[in-house]
């Protein structure tokens, strides 16, 4: 794998947990999601949410093991 290409897969995981942790806060605040237990609005978004995070820090984990590598 490319320097190039190691490089955009860290910054597609530093770009998860930036945008993914926000995405959630702002699910919390909305009135959908809580009424008054947590909504399928919620558990919905807050799986996505816990997904994305996942998958974005195991495809930074590659990118930084390859750009180590390269």
């Amino acid at each position: 794998m490319s320097r190039r290409s190691a490089l955009f897969l860290v910054g597609f995981g530093v770009w998860s947990w930036v945008i993914w942790p926000m995405f959630l806060r702002n699910i919390w605040v909305d009135p959908r999601s809580f009424a008054p237990g947590p909504t399928g609005f919620f558990v919905v978004h807050a799986l996505l949410t816990a997904a994305s995070l996942l998958f974005g820090t195991m495809i930074g984990v590659i990118g930084w093991r390859a750009w180590r590598r390269s």
